[in-house]
């Protein structure tokens, strides 16, 4: 488990430093769903990073709401995510991406991937891999991990604000 959590960090960590040029930085709001072994909503802000948009870099981090053995818990995730779309000059095959990332909380981490449509809705899939066996609320969170987001960058939220 420590290996799959290095070898993430690892790569983003190396992506990042074959980026050539200055990148751009965003900030995002997110909102959305996550099952993992039991139902959450989540909400949480992330930091897009960009040199360019065939491959898109974000960080987060959020707070998982829900009732696990009908007691209420909020549990911290911190994630990371790369976005890759290698199609060029063609701006409907930017509506998509490929998504490949990981979260990790107080008492998981999952790897996962999926697809993002315009960087706004994300649809990932993965697996969690329990770190304590205790759990949240004597319910130990492995298995399959589902998360479903909806992302809103501040610029497009000022801009329907004014």
């Amino acid at each position: 488990m420590k290996k799959i959590l290095a070898f993430s960090i690892l790569m983003v960590f190396l992506s990042t430093a074959f980026a050539k040029g200055q990148m751009t930085i965003h900030k995002m709001l997110h909102a959305g769903y996550v099952y993992q072994n039991q139902s959450f909503g989540e909400i949480g802000g992330r930091l897009l990073f960009l040199n360019n948009d065939d491959v898109i870099y974000r960080m987060g981090a959020a707070a998982m709401m829900g009732s696990v053995n009908k007691e209420f818990a909020i549990l911290p995730k911190l994630q990371g995510d790369i976005l890759i779309n290698f199609e060029r000059n063609v701006d409907l095959y930017h509506s998509y991406y490929f998504l490949a990332g990981a979260e990790i909380t107080t008492k998981y981490v999952a790897p996962k991937i999926g697809a993002s449509l315009f960087g706004l809705l994300d649809l990932t899939a993965g697996y969690g891999f329990s770190l304590d066996k205790n759990g949240i609320n004597g319910k130990e969170l492995k298995g399959l991990n589902l998360n479903f987001t909806l992302n809103l960058p501040l610029v497009m939220l000022n801009d329907l604000l004014k």
